[in-house]
């Protein structure tokens, strides 16, 4: 297992030492679109397999949607490859430049990382979005998708090499492993330092405790997202409906949807049950504190220590009353995974001040959690999302699979 580790990150190493120009960076990219579209029905046919596979393996239903390709997420997949394309690449950009009281001239230049492990599970579309990041950002990239998409995943990482072959580049940029034998990811993460430069793992709780607990090698990544939605003393009540609902429920599978509200106690008997009755219709079950229950007419559950700390990822949302802003931060700060939590409030002194304190890698104001994601953010797509306290924090898209180093220019300095 080890031999073949290394022999697939010393291909990813000597591809990664070919350099390869903005301009073919982008035809291999659109070539990849255009595959993925002639492809379509070889993909679906594909993904049936793994449909099937996951069933027989009594999945959550969840994951199953996760892992569900149809006509639509084709659609979706091309249009984040074309979106790629249209930015610019992030490569040897220069970030500082300055001249020193000798002469010297000193640039701070963006260069890739090198080769990046990308380990992630159920969905497909992460893997044409991954390859397309790390190609375009000038890394090679080795893919160990989960067992429940290895059909899927296949084919769309054979068609990204594909069109790499088709413009003459070493198609190692790209390599997924070929293997449902999860040892393989053990190997990857305590065998392979010095020949990856970097992991990210893309999945579940147990997947980045992994991680965690046997990398020998850097990694970003979150362990969960536990987001939040602080709903203001000098909230509007529609927005607040409109926002909440979206933030838990336009996709309860996502690590950027809302899993606590907090309600400011001096508008809790005029907010409280229209914007729960909301979600109560759409088919949210509430978990509340004590004073959430009393004053809500719908039907609750009642919400203790371990609720605060929940990642339901399904139609479950735990309610509480907080008697300030200062309180709301406080309890994203305790309970929350520093990925995304939103305040609704017209106060924009509240707002800002709310944003300055939370731990959060992303606040929002007056708008859905659910904006975490790298396409949101305009960055065409993401590998993930970071809660690292060192940078990169946030969607990791183009502009963050980078990393810079220092280019000195003389003309004869020595040093005194």
């Amino acid at each position: 297992m080890f031999l073949k580790l290394k022999k697939i990150s010393k291909d990813s190493r000597k591809a990664f030492e070919k350099k390869i120009d903005p301009i073919k960076k982008d035809k291999v990219l659109k070539k990849f679109a255009y595959l993925i579209s002639v492809n379509r029905k070889k993909i679906i046919t594909e993904n049936i397999k793994d449909i099937k596979f996951a069933k027989k393996k009594k999945l959550n239903k969840n994951l199953i949607n996760r892992l569900e390709i149809n006509e639509c997420k084709i659609v979706d997949i091309i249009k984040s490859i074309k979106q790629i394309v249209k930015i610019k690449d992030p490569t040897n950009k220069i970030l500082e430049q300055w001249k020193r009281p000798n002469g010297l001239i000193i640039k701070k230049v963006t260069v890739p990382i090198g080769v990046i492990a990308v380990i992630y599970e159920s969905r497909p579309n992460v893997t044409s979005d991954v390859a397309s990041l790390c190609f375009k950002s000038g890394n090679s990239v080795i893919l160990r998708g989960g067992s429940e998409a290895f059909n899927t995943n296949k084919i769309i990482s054979n068609l990204f090499r594909k069109s790499l072959k088709i413009y003459g580049v070493d198609k190692n940029y790209v390599q997924f492993v070929q293997t449902r034998n999860r040892k393989i990811v053990d190997g990857l993460l305590a065998k392979m330092k010095g020949h990856v430069d970097l992991i990210i793992p893309r999945g579940g709780k147990s997947l980045v405790k992994k991680v965690d607990e046997l990398s020998t090698i850097p990694y970003i990544g979150h362990l969960e997202g536990i987001c939040h939605t602080y709903i203001d003393k000098k909230a509007k009540l529609n927005m607040a409906i409109k926002v909440l609902e979206n933030a838990k429920m336009r996709n309860t599978s996502i690590c950027g949807a809302t899993e606590t509200v907090l309600f400011h106690n001096k508008i809790a008997k005029k907010f409280i049950n229209p914007v729960l009755t909301e979600l109560e219709k759409k088919g949210c079950s509430i978990y509340g504190d004590k004073h959430i229950r009393k004053l809500f007419k719908g039907k609750s559950h009642l919400a203790n220590k371990k609720s605060w700390a929940k990642e339901y990822l399904s139609s479950k949302i735990s309610a509480k009353l907080v008697g300030n802003v200062n309180d709301a931060i406080k309890h994203i700060n305790q309970f929350g995974t520093m990925h995304t939590d939103a305040i609704i409030t017209n106060d924009k002194k509240t707002a800002n001040y709310f944003l300055k304190n939370i731990k959060s890698s992303i606040g929002i104001h007056n708008s859905s959690t659910q904006f975490a994601d790298g396409g949101e953010f305009g960055f065409g797509a993401e590998v993930g999302i970071s809660t690292n306290n060192l940078p990169p924090r946030g969607p990791v898209g183009l502009g963050q699979l980078v990393t810079y180093k220092y280019e000195v220019y003389g003309n004869g300095q020595i040093r005194k």
